[in-house]
């Protein structure tokens, strides 16, 4: 009994007591706990950002569509450049981009 007096009253309230232990489980046992929520924040603004990307990609990707449906010269372009054809009098050479002398 004499232990019970040295504690302040207002940790023996029943409201205080029972805050306390709703924020116990609000913070740290929920399945929606606190740090839960701040990952799910964190990983939706990613999300979020990776959207933006592929829009923008998207964009552009239906841009140069457009252009190859519309302009035989730039669809000319386009298979030369990406998938190497050429004309029947032309001959290509590739030379690497990051070809270094020191390797050879």
């Amino acid at each position: 009994m004499k232990l019970l007096t040295y504690i302040p009253t207002f940790l023996k309230n029943k409201y205080f007591i029972s805050l306390t232990v709703f924020g116990i489980v609000v913070l740290f046992l929920d399945k929606n706990d606190f740090f839960t929520q701040l990952d799910r924040r964190k990983e939706l603004h990613q999300l979020e950002q990776s959207k933006q990307h592929f829009t923008k990609e998207i964009a552009a990707e239906r841009k140069e569509l457009e252009a190859l449906k519309t302009n035989p010269a730039t669809l000319e372009k386009y298979a030369r450049e990406k998938y190497l054809m050429k004309r029947d009098n032309e001959e290509i050479f590739l030379i690497p981009e990051n070809y270094d002398k020191a390797k050879n």
